[in-house]
């Protein structure tokens, strides 16, 4: 079973998909994290975000892993190292958003994604992101589409920046956001979009426990129509 999230930034993908996948008991994927790793070793290394040529030959010297934690949550390493904190920063976050345009990188992730649920004892997956259930699942039986006013999109991103100790400015976050939604939705390889089959969401003004239970409540209908 694969359930496919899709959105924007800051419509809270990743909450509820960790916090689905935890009642279902299945594995978490997310596909972010792997773009914001890709950008940790872009910075790290000192190369341009958008010089696509030199993150090609990047990533074919780099090793990255997915693994699942006990509770639930994914954990990424990078040349053998893993990484949580520095994930989330507002300069890896940017870096992420340039780094995911490049269509050499998309097709070097792809097959990290894929084989994430395709591990002996897997039960399900939940997997969210930007192109899950129209281009790295787009076989997924249950698709959703979380959508959300920019402005209070900026608003949950500033208080998680701010939550994890980070300097952030809201007006700040909320340009760097809606740029991040142009690029998102205008890049020539896998643009975010609406799958045609998925449920569309908008969660500006519902709580998580609110999302949450709407979308187990679909899951569970759309589970049982396939029997």
């Amino acid at each position: 079973m694969i359930i496919a999230i899709d959105g924007p930034s800051g419509v809270g993908k990743s909450t509820v998909a960790k916090l689905i996948a935890a009642r279902l008991g299945y594995r978490y994927l997310d596909s972010g994290a792997l773009y914001r790793a890709v950008a940790w070793k872009v910075l790290t290394t000192g190369t341009d975000p958008a010089a696509s040529d030199a993150i090609r030959g990047l990533c074919a010297t780099t090793k990255l892993t997915v693994t699942s934690t006990a509770g639930g949550g994914m954990v990424v390493e990078v040349d053998e190292r893993p990484l949580t904190d520095e994930l989330r920063t507002p300069k890896v976050s940017s870096a992420a958003s340039q780094v995911a345009a490049l269509p050499d990188v998309r097709a070097w992730l792809l097959p990290v994604q894929q084989n994430f649920g395709r591990q002996a004892g897997v039960r399900g997956i939940v997997a969210e992101g930007r192109d899950m259930g129209t281009r790295v699942f787009p076989q997924a039986p249950v698709k959703f589409f979380l959508e959300g006013s920019s402005a209070e999109r900026a608003r949950r991103r500033h208080a998680e920046f701010v939550g994890a100790g980070q300097a952030a400015d809201l007006e700040d976050t909320q340009r760097e956001l809606e740029a991040r939604d142009g690029r998102d939705r205008t890049r020539e390889s896998a643009p975010l979009a609406t799958a045609p089959d998925a449920v569309i969401i908008d969660t500006s003004r519902l709580t998580t426990d609110e999302v949450v239970e709407r979308m187990l409540r679909i899951i569970e209908r759309k589970t049982a129509a396939l029997r």
